[in-house]
Order: C-alpha cells, then sequence, then structure tokens
C-alpha cells in the first residue's frame, strides 16, 4: 500500500479516536486506585521521622564537640547524615488531604495512582503528588456574538457547571484543565447557537429563547462531549444570557410586536364573532325581533365594530327607520 491510499480496513469507532490531521499519539491514562497507608501507619511514619531528625540532629551536634574535643567524631558525623535524609524521605510520604481534594502520585515521572484518602495518608517512598480538586466548580462564559440558523445576529452566554471525574487524565491528557474547559464551552455554546433560530423554531429544531431547556441540555451534552479527552464531567449547562444584536435589536422589536399585534387582533375577531353569532341566535330564539337579511347584516356589521374596536362606541341613536 502506498503512503497516499488511504487504509479502509481500519474500524469505524478507531477512526473516530484519532487525533484528526496527523498520526500523532494521544495520552491514553485512567484513573487508578494506587498504593496509601492509612493515618494508623502515617502517624506511626511521622513519630518515628521525628525520633530520627531528633537523633540525627543529636548525632551531629555530638560529632562537633568531639571534633572540637579533639576525640574523633568523624564516623559519628558521617552517620548522621543518612539518617537525616530518610527522617525527611519519611515526612515526604506523609500527605493530609482534605475532602473534596485528591493526591495524583508518580514515581520518578510514571503514574502510580490516584490517592482519594482523606486526612492523614502515606504514598510511597520518593514518590510526588500533585493536588487536585474534585469539588463541583462553574463559570460563565464570554457573552458572545453569533449568527443564529436564520442569519441574525445574537448575542448569547452560559453557565457550565462541572467537576473532576478521573484525576489522571485532568493531569496528563491536556495542559491547563481550566483554559481548555472555558475554550470547549464557547466553542461549544457558539456552534449551538448558530444551530437553532432565536425564536419560532419547530418540533425538530426548537427556538433558543422559547426551548431554552432543550437548548441548555443539547449544549450540556456536547460540552461534556469536548471536554471527556480531559477526564472532565459536566453537570449542568444554561443559558445566562440572550438576546438580539444590538444593531438589529430594534427591527426585531418592531417584528415581534407587530406579530403580538396580529396575534391579538385574531383572537379578538374570533371572539366577536363567537359573540355575534350567540347573540343573533338568543334574538331568533326568544324571538324578540324579526330581522330579515339586510337588518341583520346591520347589526352584524354594528356589533363587530363595537366588539373589535380600539376606542369605545359612541352609540347613535336612530329615531327613524333603516330604509329611511
Amino acid at each position: 500500500m502506498s503512503p497516499s491510499t488511504p487504509n479502509t480496513n481500519i474500524p469505524e469507532a478507531e477512526v473516530a479516536d484519532r487525533p484528526v490531521g496527523h498520526d500523532g499519539v494521544k495520552v491514553n491514562v485512567t484513573e487508578q486506585d494506587g498504593w496509601t497507608g492509612g493515618p494508623g501507619l502515617a502517624g506511626a511514619t511521622i513519630i518515628v521521622a521525628a525520633l530520627l531528625f531528633i537523633g540525627s540532629i543529636a548525632m551531629f551536634i555530638r560529632a562537633i564537640i568531639l571534633a572540637d574535643a579533639g576525640n574523633g567524631g568523624v564516623g559519628l558525623l558521617i552517620l548522621s547524615v543518612p539518617i537525616f535524609i530518610i527522617s525527611l524521605v519519611m515526612f515526604g510520604m506523609v500527605k493530609i488531604i482534605s475532602p473534596g481534594h485528591t493526591r495524583v502520585v508518580q514515581f520518578f515521572g510514571r503514574y502510580l495512582g490516584t490517592n482519594r484518602r482523606t486526612g492523614l495518608s502515606l504514598i510511597p517512598p520518593l514518590a510526588n503528588s500533585t493536588k487536585v480538586s474534585v469539588r463541583v466548580r462553574n463559570f460563565e462564559t464570554n457573552t458572545i456574538k453569533v449568527n443564529d440558523s436564520g442569519g441574525n445576529p445574537v448575542v448569547i452566554g452560559a453557565i457550565i457547571v462541572w467537576q473532576v471525574a478521573d484525576t489522571a487524565k485532568a493531569t496528563f491528557s491536556v495542559e491547563d484543565m481550566d483554559e481548555f474547559i472555558h475554550s470547549q464551552a464557547e466553542s461549544a455554546l457558539r456552534h449551538v447557537a448558530t444551530s437553532h433560530p432565536y425564536d419560532g423554531g419547530t418540533s425538530h429544531n426548537p427556538s433558543l429563547s422559547g426551548s431554552t431547556d432543550l437548548v441548555s441540555q443539547e449544549l450540556a451534552d456536547e460540552v461534556a462531549a469536548r471536554v471527556k479527552v480531559a477526564g472532565l464531567e459536566i453537570l449542568e449547562a444554561r443559558i445566562s444570557a440572550l438576546s438580539y444584536a444590538p444593531e438589529i435589536a430594534q427591527a426585531m422589536l418592531q417584528r415581534q410586536q407587530a406579530s403580538a399585534i396580529v396575534d391579538a387582533r385574531e383572537t379578538i375577531v374570533e371572539g366577536a364573532v363567537t359573540m355575534v353569532e350567540a347573540a343573533l341566535d338568543q334574538l331568533e330564539e326568544k324571538d324578540i325581533v324579526e330581522l330579515d337579511p339586510e337588518r341583520r347584516a346591520a347589526m352584524v356589521s354594528n356589533l363587530l365594530v363595537v366588539l373589535c374596536s380600539d376606542s369605545n362606541a359612541q352609540p347613535i341613536i336612530n329615531t327613524g327607520s333603516l330604509y329611511s
């Protein structure tokens, strides 16, 4: 197979998991439990380390005194150094972890595991650890201006609630998880906003203003898919700011007002027709007055004018007949 010929036998799942545009290798690491000692072992380590530390200092002082007196003390001085180093190593093994925090433990660059034990705990000697918070955090994205699916510029912002689910991926897979989730959230928000109209949506394509819950859930799902590689979990996403861009806000407001007026007029006319029909039926049923087609049309016209008028109707008393 030549280098330019694509490999069509690669499974679809593997293709989707590959980096785009090159054959690089992603950091493939998953959180695992590392060896940790409990508070009892950690307390005993502190006591032993303290005794060794005090002993090494005492031996060092004794060696200096003997050297000043001309009685040697070089061996005692040499012995105090490794004891002092051992005590420092033992002190470094003891870690204090508060609730909502973890320790990612490494041994000369190799990932050993994550310590989620709170309080006093013990890690392997010469290992270093990085504190990673697993508390729930939130942030508000920048208010960005994008075009909705109809091409209208809108201003939109969102609040993202998240936490670290996989401490190993959050530490090793991305350079800075806070910067990573901020940029990915804004990118997802931009994509979701351009996929929906601002208003007047349908069941298949809900609007940003009329279906905020559906749009927020879509935003949460998209952000979660983008930050999964970093071991982050999205708990909630909510639209925090939504409006037309200032340059078209006035025109869109007029359009909304016109639409509202049309809807109100339709409701008024529909109600007026129902009321006129009921009035005529009752007049005929109770035989109050007999109306020929012309009088009936005149009464319908007058009632509709009264019921549909914006201002109060001014009654006019006709002392003659309809035909004079």
